[in-house]
């Protein structure tokens, strides 16, 4: 039994974006002041494509919804998730997106920026991208078929191949890494992977150059929390090793020292409503974790809300899985997990 853990200065880095770091970041920051939410640049969907299209800025969307996730200031969490219903300009887009656009066009420095929403919204912590690059995501799944944009894959059906997963330069340069985002692995106390689109959320995360060989070299216990459910055409029959073992294909490294996992299937009438999509919940094999080269934790970690989404005009959180993990437990899990590998030296 893992034994209730609190350290206000314990260092952990999220990586991901979008609602898997958001559920993560909005408990983790009751548990720790010092987070760091590292943030995939690929998203071209939705509000985040149109003004990355029409004004050349880098990615707002996933940005956004991690530092309203770390927000001490209610209403301004509430203000910079306020989606417009209406007008032929603003309709379909977040305040915050807008917000973050317009520090960009203004100082010039999309870091400096989020620096400066981070002041108004009062977060814990910081966000930084995992690169200051415009990239657009490239998944390649034969010779002869290569998908490109983030939302484009993520619409996509793999037909059970496993693509490659890579990230371009807008203007055909390098890829470069964001050097506070390497440091903040490198000084990290727990480095989590949050659970998220395995091939839309998390590869443009750790498929940026230096990430991989970051986590590979870090002292930190390394956790993946892995997802509820599968994504079809994607993720079917993706188990929790399979999941885990996809993470680290795309890191190039053998790094994750321990699991999450949920051990609670969704209720039968919700499983039966997301059926007719193909989500079915990701098994898990007893035998096969036991065996795997890291520490597999199983919890019910299924939240009894079911998520909404109030906004009739944002098409792309809509088309999303309602069933979410439940944030307080899958913080108050990871601050345990932590205590744990460190008082049994696991992580020697």
């Amino acid at each position: 039994m893992l034994q209730p853990f609190v350290k206000r200065d314990l260092k952990v880095v999220v990586i991901g974006g979008g609602t898997g770091s958001f559920t993560l970041l909005s408990s983790l920051k009751d548990h720790t002041s010092s987070i760091v939410a590292l943030v995939n640049m690929a998203d071209d969907g939705g509000s985040t494509g149109t003004l990355r299209d029409e004004l050349g800025v880098l990615p707002p969307g996933d940005v956004r919804q991690c530092l309203v996730a770390l927000s001490r200031t209610p209403e301004m969490r509430d203000v910079f998730s306020y989606r417009f219903e209406d007008g032929a300009g603003l309709k379909g887009h977040a305040f915050g997106n807008l917000f973050l656009t317009a520090l960009e066009k203004m100082t010039g420095d999309f870091a400096k920026g989020i620096e400066l929403a981070s002041r108004v919204l009062n977060i814990v912590g910081s966000v930084e991208p995992m690169t200051l690059t415009n990239v657009r995501l490239t998944a390649k799944l034969s010779d002869e078929l290569e998908l490109k944009g983030e939302h484009t894959i993520s619409e996509s059906n793999f037909a059970g191949a496993k693509p490659d997963i890579k990230l371009e330069a807008s203007d055909g340069g390098d890829v470069e890494f964001n050097p506070r985002a390497i440091a903040a692995i490198e000084q990290a106390d727990m480095v989590v992977v949050a659970p998220g689109n395995l091939y839309s959320s998390l590869a443009p995360a750790l498929v940026v150059p230096g990430v991989g060989q970051a986590l590979a070299n870090t002292k930190a216990v390394r956790v993946y929390v892995a997802n509820l459910v599968t994504k079809p055409g994607q993720t079917d029959n993706y188990d929790v090793c399979a999941l885990t073992d996809e993470v680290e294909r795309f890191g190039g490294h053998k790094f994750i020292d321990a699991v999450l996992f949920n051990t609670e299937k969704p209720s039968d009438s919700l499983l039966k409503k997301y059926a007719k999509e193909g989500e079915l919940s990701v098994e898990f094999d007893t035998d096969a974790l036991e065996a795997a080269p890291y520490l597999a934790v199983g919890v019910n970690l299924l939240s009894n809300q079911v998520w909404q989404n109030s906004s009739s005009s944002d098409p792309i959180a809509s088309s999303r899985t309602l069933i979410r993990h439940d944030p307080n437990i899958v913080a108050s899990s990871l601050m345990d997990l932590y205590q744990y590998v460190v008082s049994t030296d696991l992580k020697q």
